[in-house]
Order: structure tokens, then C-alpha cells, then sequence
């Protein structure tokens, strides 16, 4: 690990999600998804940032962008770029995110799902803190489109409390939830 890096890891899901009408799709990746969440990421330390799609189309546009950014001419024209992209790793779905993970630290990672709506194994935020200052792998999932599909948040062992604004509105990109989310987590 780099100094600094934690045991916790992040991975944003393209599929299952869900759309507007409550229905499982698999969504698009978007290049700001990637570099602001990498960006962030970086930030706050996290071990890897990984996007999940099981499209390979998607998954060679990742691949296409993570390549320019590490190793074409955006690794020169900026570095800060290249190092927040280094941590991020391409994955088919969940279940591969969850074995490597897995292979890497001997025993499966807490799985902790994110929602704008409260879920029934909703933890506070301070203990999943706790758990990754003990150095517990934990891989966090946030959703793409309209949030992670039933089964992925079934998947979970816990889920944190969906973030509020103090308004009746609660739609935030996943990027500026991924960044509150980061800040609660690892944040001083």
C-alpha cells in the first residue's frame, strides 16, 4: 500500500441498478465518474477504486481512458491525473471485485452498500470508521442511475445511512456522494 492507503476499497456498479422506473438495467460509464471519483479517492487514501461493468463495449472505454491517463500523453501532460488514476481497476461485476479482494487480504471484505433511501441493516458511519482504522477490508459499493438493485444491497452486510441535506430532495450524483461519503469515512 502507498502511505496513506487504507483497507478501504470502492466500487462503482453499472449493473445491477436500477432506472427511474424501479426496473434492473445495466447503465453507461461516464469519464467524469471515473476521474472525479479516482480523484477523490486518491484523496482520501482508498486502496482501489474499481468500475464494474459486465459490458465489454463499456469496459473498453475504461480501458481506453485508464491507458492515456498511465501511460499516453496524458501521463505527461498531467501527472496529478495519472496518480489518481493509478488506483483504479476494471472489473466484470461484484463477484470478481469481492474474489480479488478477497485472494488479496484472506478473508472476504465487509461489504457496505450505499441508498438514498434507509435500509434495514443501516449502520452509523463512526463504526464503519472504526473498522477500517483496524484495518478490516472493507469494499464499499456505490451505485450508478437510480441506485443499486435489490440483490446488490442483499449482498450486503451493511449499509450506511443514506446521506440528507436537510431538504426533501435526495438525488445526488454519485460522484458528490462519493465524495461525502469519503469525507465521513476517512475525513479528519
Amino acid at each position: 500500500m502507498c502511505q496513506g492507503e487504507t483497507t478501504l476499497y470502492i466500487a462503482l456498479i453499472h449493473h445491477p441498478v436500477m432506472n427511474k422506473r424501479a426496473e434492473i438495467i445495466g447503465s453507461a460509464v461516464t469519464n467524469l465518474d471515473i476521474h472525479d471519483i479516482a480523484r477523490s479517492a486518491r484523496t482520501y487514501g482508498v486502496g482501489k477504486y474499481f468500475i464494474t461493468t459486465p459490458y465489454t463495449d463499456q469496459q473498453e472505454l475504461v480501458q481506453e481512458l485508464i491507458d492515456h491517463w498511465q501511460t499516453g500523453h496524458g501521463a505527461s501532460y498531467n501527472p496529478a491525473r495519472k496518480e489518481a488514476l493509478s488506483i483504479v481497476q476494471l472489473a466484470g461485476s461484484i463477484a470478481e471485485v469481492i474474489d480479488t479482494l478477497t485472494k488479496q487480504h484472506g478473508k472476504r471484505p465487509i461489504i457496505v452498500t450505499t441508498s438514498a433511501q434507509t435500509q434495514q441493516n443501516s449502520v452509523k458511519y463512526e463504526e464503519m470508521r472504526k473498522k477500517i482504522a483496524d484495518n478490516q477490508p472493507v469494499l464499499l459499493l456505490f451505485g450508478t442511475a437510480h441506485g443499486l438493485a435489490a440483490e446488490v444491497l442483499e449482498l450486503s452486510d451493511v449499509t450506511l445511512p443514506p446521506i440528507q441535506g436537510g431538504t426533501g430532495y435526495n438525488h445526488l450524483s454519485v460522484r458528490s456522494a462519493a465524495s461525502i461519503t469519503l469525507d465521513r469515512l476517512l475525513g479528519s
